[in-house]
């Protein structure tokens, strides 16, 4: 199933469609894997209902890698989301090489030309761009080159996400958003009530990475998220 597609399924049986984020470490909060296999945390993710995945790949500051990638999707069916600073067809060639269904352009760290570039090539290869925005004008060129998946990160990448952003900025955003488009807020989700906050401001789905690994039970804190949970 393709990356949106599961998202929207996901969205239409009820439930918030949370997209865990497979993050080995949070520039913000630090180790975030704490010793643990990510990927027994993807079959237990898995088990718990995520209709997709997030795997961040940059090793410098998330301590991700292309075989974490590679890894995942050899034990998993769901639809993965490469998460990295992508810059290039061979960047792209590799994301569909390892099995990724979707890959990260960001707007605050790509010019325009370029993402524009990218987000044509990954189509033409089968990947489904999903184009981050931060601000209105990031979101109003997303909207501008057709982006079908738009996410808004309530943080600012160009500070590694290090700021105190909230789901405010998606209550910004949203609104801005093209009819046609699959939003998701990521970022500075740490509550249920953050994730509802989202869906309510127009967000179709919602990234969640450090809060579900800090949770005690990821598992319980997943199904929260999806208000499935108490």
């Amino acid at each position: 199933m393709q990356f949106a597609q599961a998202l929207l399924t996901k969205k239409q049986s009820g439930l918030i469609p949370v997209i865990p984020d497979i993050k080995c470490i949070s520039p913000k909060t630090g180790d975030l894997l704490r010793g643990r296999d990510p990927l027994a945390a993807v079959k237990l993710l898995e088990e718990a209902g995520a209709p997709a995945l997030s795997v961040v790949t940059e090793q410098r500051y998330f301590g991700g890698s292309i075989k974490l990638l590679e890894k995942i999707a050899a034990v998993t069916a769901l639809p993965l989301l490469r998460k990295d600073f992508i810059g290039s067809t061979d960047d792209l060639k590799i994301t569909k090489d390892c099995g990724a269904a979707a890959i990260l352009l960001i707007c605050a760290k790509l010019p325009p030309a370029k993402l524009s570039r990218l987000y044509e090539q990954a189509l033409q290869m089968g990947l489904e761009p999903l184009v981050e925005t931060h601000t209105k004008e990031e979101m109003n060129f997303a909207a501008g080159i057709g982006a079908k998946l738009i996410g808004i990160n309530n943080r600012d990448i160009t500070d590694l996400e290090k700021d105190h952003g909230t789901v405010n900025n998606t209550r910004l955003l949203a609104a801005s958003k093209p009819a046609n488009a699959l939003l998701i807020s990521e970022s500075a989700i740490q509550t249920s009530a953050d994730a509802r906050a989202a869906i309510d401001a127009g967000a179709d789905a919602v990234l969640v990475g450090t809060a579900i690994w800090q949770a005690e039970d990821m598992r319980k804190c997943f199904l929260a998220f999806s208000n499935m949970g108490e």
